[in-house]
């Protein structure tokens, strides 16, 4: 969806002066009346104050983007106003707006998050905002956002094709775990290469929102060849005999070029897809550890939103009852019928967490079959089934790691059976997906799990008893330390996610040791870009212009708990940046174990401190670990001479 067809010249203004951030609320709510987009302007108004509520919609740089999601809403829309003198929004650089945006989205769907992505990847050029902000008329400032699209999405602009053109000479697919940062960060690293090769490029993306800018069946077959830069599984049957380069999705961000020249030199080998599989995992160019990363990527990815939202709803249970000055006994979280209800809630998605993990690491084994011995064994793992006492009556969970153990296992034994099955008479070949594999999954891992059940849990436990023993012994502040720093040395990559699987596995433990092992973990993967973002602030000869600029927007970043936001930086000077950050976040992560701080919510960086236990030290220990990180780059890394 195009920015130009949900914003009128109508809903326009330019050169306006409102006295405050109220007031310039209420002026671009009239441009959506004046636009006809409401149907009640007093529900939506109560949508805009209700998420300004929750934090500013400034994101710097003078822009603002207010936005919410309302029955009051007809169809989704845009209005925007100009404010050359600047009006004070509550910026986290401290910066009066100067552009603003108001996102009216209806209540179903995503409309709102692909218009801000969107918006964003636009608005990233400075070039863009300063030419809006000088904008004279509504017609020019519609002109130049209409101009900046057609630029940046090429394929969405309704032009004839040159009749030369033949396609695209390069494919790419971009996915990381998360779907967020990685996979358009090396979507854009791809484009741009490629424009700057001259070698005609288009990439899917496979973000959070699902697939964008999907390849067709015709680029597949005009193409020289394909980039998969992915670190979990994509659907990769339709590309083959086709030649498929595939790599991690770092690769695509830092060797775009490196990646475009592998294709048109020939080297990437011609990919044979399992004509049974809907869905392949790993292309014939990858070692054995790449595909287990991406066969755990896989799980953790779709298992992410059910942490996420569940531990959040559990953190507010645990919130509500402590304003309310329940006792932290056996019962906290509960006491309270409103905590009850969230904590509950919380509870049930918490609980998919462990089958949904082994679930879709066992599907990226062995396709569709993989799902019933994956979901089953991550289930089997959270309750501690075992032959003797297979109701889990009285036994210990096997817990995470009996998860990934049957995510695995199973998926490889199941898919060790499906080649068997090759040798059965064809006229069995459609009882196969509805009644052979699921029965012999289903025995499969029922007969597994209730063998190591027994096993895993007396691991589980005592890796349990291990962290209480070194936070007895105040060892615990090494452990601190190692997370904290595994979270910023690869900044999203293997080691990063490694760390936040076992962060998010202790916090489903419910121990006090267990949430301050969430407490360094997200604390580790806060402190780089806020370090970085000290240092542009503070050490401003270290930096370009460009650099500058885009340090205060990490600013916002690193307290969201967005590690990515510091990858520009340390792709750029790795030996500086990375170093420098992991020692701030492994300083941080000590002192989170130190100062006893917990963490029961498993996201959402300072808007969670509420959640947070000895929260005053917490902060402490991220400006001292952000400080330190700053520190470090300020002696690695010597001024330079601005080339501006």
């Amino acid at each position: 969806m195009r920015i130009t067809d949900l914003l009128k010249k109508e809903g326009i203004r330019i050169g306006t002066a409102p006295a405050d951030k109220s007031e310039a609320i209420e002026m671009l709510i009239a441009l959506h009346e004046n636009c006809g987009s409401l149907t009640d302007a007093a529900a939506y108004r109560e949508g805009i104050l209700a998420r300004e509520a929750m934090g500013t919609t400034a994101i710097g740089m003078e822009i603002a983007i207010p936005h919410a999601k309302s029955a009051a809403v007809k169809a989704p829309a845009l209005t925007a106003m100009t404010v050359p003198g600047g009006v004070d929004y509550g910026s986290p650089d401290g910066m009066p707006a100067k552009l603003l945006f108001m996102i009216a989205a209806t209540p179903d769907g995503d409309v709102h998050m692909e218009v801000l992505a969107r918006m964003m990847q636009l608005l990233m050029d400075f070039d863009l905002t300063d030419a809006l902000k000088a904008a004279k008329t509504p017609e020019e400032f519609l002109a130049l956002i209409d101009a900046a699209e057609a630029k940046k999405f090429p394929d969405e602009v309704k032009a004839a094709p040159a009749p030369e053109k033949k396609g695209y000479r390069v494919l790419a697919v971009t996915a990381c775990p998360t779907g967020i940062a990685h996979t358009y960060m090396a979507a854009e690293a791809l484009a741009k290469a490629g424009e700057k090769l001259g070698i005609p490029i288009k990439v899917e993306t496979n973000g959070s929102g699902g697939a964008k800018n999907v390849l067709t069946a015709e680029d597949i077959a005009n193409c020289d060849g394909i980039i998969i830069a992915a670190d979990k599984s994509v659907d990769t049957a339709r590309f083959d005999g086709k030649p498929v380069y595939s790599t991690k999705v770092a690769d695509g961000i830092h060797k775009p070029e490196e990646l475009i020249n592998k294709i048109m030199n020939g080297e990437a080998p011609v990919f044979k897809a399992d004509k049974k599989a809907e869905t392949t995992a790993a292309v014939g160019n990858e070692s054995f550890g790449r595909k287990l990363y991406k066969h755990l990527m896989n799980g953790v990815s779709h298992m992410l939103p059910f942490v996420v939202a569940g531990g959040i709803f559990i953190a507010i249970a645990f919130l509500i009852d402590a304003a309310n000055g329940v006792p932290m006994d056996g019962n906290f979280g509960s006491v309270t019928p409103v905590a009850a209800w969230f904590k509950a809630m919380g509870g049930y998605a918490f609980n998919f967490m462990l089958p949904i993990l082994a679930g879709f690491i066992a599907m990226s084994i062995a396709d569709r079959p993989g799902l019933l011995v994956g979901v089953v064994g991550g289930f089997l793992a959270s309750n501690g089934a075992t032959f003797a006492d297979p109701f889990a009556a009285a036994t210990i969970p096997s817990g995470f790691l009996g998860a990934l153990l049957a995510g695995f296992l199973a998926g490889w034994l199941l898919k060790l059976f499906e080649r068997l099955c090759d040798k059965l008479p064809r006229a069995l070949e459609g009882l196969k997906p509805v009644l052979i594999y699921p029965l012999a999954g289903l025995g499969i891992v029922a007969v597994m799990m209730c063998a190591v059940n027994p096993i895993m849990s007396v691991i589980n436990t005592a890796l349990s008893d291990g962290l209480l023993w070194l936070n007895q012994h105040n060892l615990g502040v090494v452990l601190g330390c190692i997370l904290g720093a595994m979270m910023s040395i690869d900044m999203g990559g293997p080691l990063n996610k490694a760390a936040y699987v076992f962060g998010t596995g202790m916090l489903a433990a419910a121990t006090t040791e267990g949430y301050m092992v969430m407490a360094s973990v997200m604390i580790g993967g806060m402190v780089p870009p806020l370090a970085i973002a000290l240092s542009t602030i503070f050490f401003r000869n270290r930096w370009t212009a460009d650099e500058r600029k885009n340090g205060v927007v990490n600013i916002v970043m690193g307290l969201s708990f967005i590690t990515e936001g510091a990858i520009p930086y340390a792709a750029a000077y790795p030996l500086k940046v990375i170093p420098s950050c992991a020692i701030g976040s492994a300083v941080a992560g000590g002192l989170s174990w130190l100062f006893g701080c917990t963490l029961m919510a498993p996201h959402g960086g300072i808007f969670v401190v509420p959640t947070i236990g000895q929260p005053l030290l917490y902060l402490l220990a991220l400006v001292i670990g952000a400080v330190v990180g700053m520190l470090m780059l300020a002696l690695l890394k010597r001024p330079i001479k601005d080339k501006e």
